[in-house]
């Protein structure tokens, strides 16, 4: 063939696989869109002008000529509104029933004919054409929300709407769930729609699966946060501001949202990050509390070995003198789909509870991969009592959805129907009954393998959403969250008297009711070690303080210095778990030599001795909100220099970790918040506020010490001991200790304690009086 039959032949093969492609597209979008009202002609709307108000308890209803706006601040101060009749419920974010409003709240007149609710911590203006600015007592603007935008369609359907809001020039944007591209997020859209596995990307090249239309903000004015309480797919355009030079005007920070329907509502929180934190936990329910074991190493295993390889896995932490808390069995799906490839009933496992039973008495607790996926198989247990309840997802025909998972046709659970999770619950309970210790929620987007790059299920697909009926544009952000409520309850009603553990891939607002999550699909290479941490760090900040990375990851295998720098930072997040793959891909310490696994095993050593601060953070997170792991701005958001730090982090408010994220790197530069701290290897001071330089060799990275604090560790009998950083000299210190009184309960005793020097000597009491009644160990001085 000479060379222009050549390119005619690729010409050829390319228009073929072009018109194959084009027509897979086509087919995928009549699919996805099938039973889909087409929206047609659109008209634009927005409110008007004001017509008159309505005072309420907590606030009032504001008439404008083409809509209505209800503004409430709730008792606690968090502040709601809602446009068109919205209410703050139907809602999946709440945790029970909406506060009650704030009696000291009141409507009154606001000049230019506008109208504002008076708060003691919030001031909610309104002008006469709609936007609302919600300002400090003393003035300051911390947002401003535009009148807002809605697109009908003529012949009736769902609106569309846009938000725009303005914040100070010199604010930070975060949040939105977790995000791989930075912690700060800066200018660019964000999607708000979980996609899994291969599916489409968010600006940071992640696969999304917890994306929450919630951000804080921080800026001079104070801290805020801001929730749009609506499922449906949308996008956040962000824009930093920046501050005039001279005589220039500031240019205000933006964030437009875009929704492609449901109810145009916020809640605003406000206040220090604590309190903003207590706040929102406060609306959409406590963290859940993990059995104390869950904050030790963790281990997920991939694999085809069966039964003898898990044991061989778990004899060799043993023998290696190394701890191991759980295993996590993640099954080949190929060999079952959805529950059926859980492990319970796999051949492979043929005796999975004498299995169970053997480790426990090793200390080591088994957890399964649960997926949501049912293989559609007719005469098939889990199947068939499946459609016997009704409660697999449907189209508008009435026939079942089904998708390709991995292998063979599977059909999806409809978590958004109560019939649906109170089947899949009794479903779990008989697995749980195995000797299981917890859940592992993967692929719950739900991921929905197909050649058309988007492995969701069709947007057409209809869903219960709790009697109200929709389909999955709606459905599918919070189906995760309905999967994870009915693992919680399956695994509150199993009568072992533990604590539940159970953690999501996927999840949304108010996930932490429930449980942890993992850190999304990011890349195994130095990009994905610094993704990790923004995940971890943003996802604190919207409520869920109990998440973390997996070390070594599963699609590739990271160098021995990117695992161990990898495994030195999970380390110190909340859920420490390291990953093994295929056998191409190891994921055990000592796979990677002998001088990593000495490291790793320090780093190991370093994490047990942590363990009762561990538990202490635990229990702060349930009682408060607050995340365990926190961005280093969390006491000083006033800090300008602190707000744009994304490489190091807080652990409590006692200690500061500065992970290695660069290659090759055996120093690194830290900033420091205000006070004195202590290189906790060197025991060496340094004065914040400023940026030092600290060694970073491969063996540890560096944690530094707030002067005065008082951590909990274990000590070298096992024991409790307090650890004490000395005060600096004229300065007091101090410290919270919840000692956990088992897995059972979930109160526990926080006992306070103060510390001083007097006479050179650093003294520790127990805040109240009485004696300390712990070992005391003073370091720093």
């Amino acid at each position: 063939m000479d060379g222009h039959g050549l390119v005619r032949s690729v010409k050829l093969v390319g228009t073929v696989w072009g018109l194959r492609f084009a027509r897979s597209a086509w087919r995928r979008r009549r699919t996805d869109a099938w039973g889909l009202r087409q929206r047609g002609p659109e008209r634009a709307r927005v409110p008007g002008a004001v017509t008159g108000a309505e005072p309420q308890p907590g606030g009032g209803v504001l008439r404008f000529a083409r809509s209505e706006l209800r503004v409430m601040v709730a008792a606690g101060g968090a502040v709601f509104w809602g446009w068109d009749g919205a209410g703050p419920e139907p809602s999946y974010a709440l945790a029970g029933a909406c506060p009650e409003p704030d009696p000291r709240a009141e409507l009154e007149p606001d000049k230019n004919g506008g109208w504002q609710v008076v708060s003691q911590r919030l001031t909610v203006a309104v002008s006469r054409h709609g936007a609302v600015e919600v300002r400090t007592p003393g003035g300051m603007v911390l947002r401003r929300d535009l009148p807002p935008r809605w697109w009908e369609p003529v012949e009736g359907g769902t609106a569309r709407w846009l938000q725009r809001g303005e914040v100070p020039a010199d604010a930070r944007f975060f949040g939105l769930g977790g995000r791989s591209s930075g912690f700060r997020l800066r200018d660019g859209t964000y999607a708000l729609w979980n996609a899994g596995p291969g599916g489409r990307p968010d600006p940071g090249g992640e696969p999304l699966s917890t994306a929450m239309p919630v951000q804080l903000v921080v800026s001079d004015a104070g801290t805020h946060l801001v929730f749009h309480d609506t499922t449906w797919e949308g996008r956040v355009t962000l824009r930093e501001g920046e501050e005039g030079a001279g005589s220039g005007h500031d240019r205000p920070g933006t964030s437009e949202l875009r929704m492609d329907g449901g109810p145009l509502r916020c809640w605003v929180v406000a206040g220090t990050p604590a309190r903003v934190l207590r706040g929102w936990s406060a609306l959409t329910g406590a963290p859940v509390l993990p059995p104390s074991w869950a904050l030790g190493p963790q281990h997920a295993w991939r694999g085809s070995g069966g039964e003898r390889e898990v044991r061989r896995i778990v004899a060799g932490y043993r023998e290696r003198g190394i701890p191991l808390s759980a295993l996590h069995l993640d099954t080949d799906m190929g060999r079952g789909g959805g529950q059926q490839g859980a492990v319970a009933g796999d051949e492979r496992f043929p005796g999975i509870a004498r299995l169970a039973a053997d480790l426990g008495e090793s200390g080591v607790r088994l957890v399964p991969v649960v997926r949501p996926a049912v293989r559609a198989e007719p005469g098939s247990g889990v199947y068939e009592s499946g459609r016997a309840a009704g409660a697999f997802v449907r189209d508008a025909r009435g026939n079942e959805v089904r998708g390709a998972f991995r292998s063979g046709k599977h059909v999806f659970p409809d978590f958004t129907d109560p019939r649906a999770r109170a089947w899949w619950r009794s479903l779990l309970e008989e697995h749980l009954a195995e000797g299981f210790s917890g859940v592992w929620h993967e692929m719950n987007e739900p991921a929905a393998f197909s050649p058309f790059g988007d492995p969701s299920l069709p947007r057409s697909a209809g869903h219960d959403l709790e009697g109200r009926g929709g389909d999955h544009r709606e459905a599918r952000n919070v189906y995760g969250l309905g999967m994870a409520r009915a693992g919680y309850e399956a695994l509150r009603n199993r009568g072992s008297g533990e604590r539940p553990f159970l953690f999501s891939d996927s999840g949304w607002a108010g996930i932490q009711r429930y449980g942890g999550t993992c850190s999304g699909d990011v890349p195994t290479g130095w990009p994905g070690l610094r993704a990790s941490l923004s995940l971890v760090l943003g996802l604190g900040l919207c409520g869920v303080p109990y998440s973390g990375t997996d070390v070594g990851r599963l699609g590739g295998t990271p160098s021995p210095e990117l695992y161990l720098r990898w495994f030195q930072l999970g380390a110190h997040l909340p859920l420490f778990r390291t990953r093994a793959g295929v056998p191409s891909c190891p994921g055990e310490p000592w796979e990677f030599g002998p001088r990593v696994f000495e490291h790793a095993k320090a780093a190991l050593a370093a994490r047990e001795r942590l363990r009762p601060y561990f538990v202490t953070l635990s229990h702060l997170a349930r009682l408060t909100g607050a995340p365990y792991v926190r961005p280093v701005w969390w006491g000083a958001p006033e800090d300008r220099a602190l707000r744009d730090c994304e490489d190091a982090f807080l652990l409590g408010d006692a200690l500061l970790v500065a992970p290695v994220l660069e290659r090759g790197a055996d120093r690194r530069a830290v900033r420091l918040p205000h006070g004195r701290w202590y290189d906790t290897a060197s025991g060496k001071a340094y004065e914040g506020r400023g940026q030092v330089l600290l060694e970073a060799p491969l063996s540890r990275i560096p944690v530094l010490a707030r002067a005065g604090s008082v951590i909990p560790v274990r000590g070298d009998d096992g024991g409790l001991t307090l650890e004490v950083w000395a005060p600096a000299a004229g300065r007091t210190g101090g410290g919270l200790v919840v000692r956990d009184a088992g897995d059972g309960g979930e109160r526990a005793e926080v006992e306070r304690f103060t510390t001083r020097v007097n006479g050179g000597r650093v003294l520790v009491e127990r805040e109240g009086g009485g004696e300390v009644g712990l070992p005391v160990r003073v370091r720093g001085c």
